[in-house]
């Protein structure tokens, strides 16, 4: 596995031309809405800070199709429906990235429920065929791990990967007054034959505003 993943990162890494952004998103109204929701639910369904920000990163891809999809045969396919990769590491060593199919349409319980069963299964060797092939962009999320930062290498053929790290107290002004306020680093990778920095620029901030109304989501 680690020689496959060697192999096609090489191939990622010359063969696409990748551009990065990065953006530092106040998380305050998430965690608030969080806390409240699990004071309020029993254990089971209590929701991790990844569920929002996956469904942001799903949502926020739905109104920026033009990086959901795949590069072939030197032009963009649109994806049929927003199928988010999430990257899954392997007790035993290695890397798969399973999809959520139709991510964005998931409410939060669910889309926790189903990402807790796509890593149990992909760690187990369950996963549906459909599951490993149909992803029409990819979520890596590293904050459990302590990363705060995470610039990550295009899944080909898709033509975008979001990188969240860890939620982080930092000093902030907000409304002229300093305070310590939550914050997670969203970044982008994405494929300069799809897209450029000005669509990149707008998926992140969609990210953003979406995240700052997460009883939406």
């Amino acid at each position: 596995m680690r020689q496959a993943i060697a192999d096609l990162m090489t191939r990622a890494n010359r063969d696409i031309p990748h551009y990065y952004l990065a953006t530092t998103v106040d998380m305050a109204a998430v965690m608030d809405w969080l806390h409240e929701h699990n004071r309020r639910s029993p254990v089971a369904e209590r929701l991790l800070p990844a569920a929002p920000l996956l469904k942001a990163a799903a949502l926020a891809v739905h109104e920026v199709p033009q990086l959901n999809g795949f590069w072939i045969d030197d032009h963009f396919t649109a994806g049929e429906g927003v199928h988010l990769g999430v990257a899954v590491s392997l007790r035993g060593g290695g890397l798969v990235a399973p999809a959520l199919h139709n991510a964005d349409t998931l409410e939060l319980p669910q889309l926790m429920t189903a990402l807790k069963d796509l890593v149990a299964r992909a760690r187990t060797g369950r996963l549906r065929g459909s599951e490993v092939s149909d992803a029409t962009i990819t979520v890596t999320n590293l904050g459990d791990q302590g990363v705060e930062t995470v610039f990550g290498v295009i899944y080909p053929p898709q033509v975008a990967l979001v990188g969240f790290g860890r939620v982080v107290d930092r000093p902030c002004a907000v409304d002229g007054l300093l305070g310590l306020r939550p914050v997670v680093t969203a970044t982008l990778s994405a494929d300069h034959r799809a897209t450029d920095g000005v669509v990149g620029a707008r998926y992140l901030t969609t990210v953003n505003r979406l995240l700052q109304n997460p009883e939406q989501l």
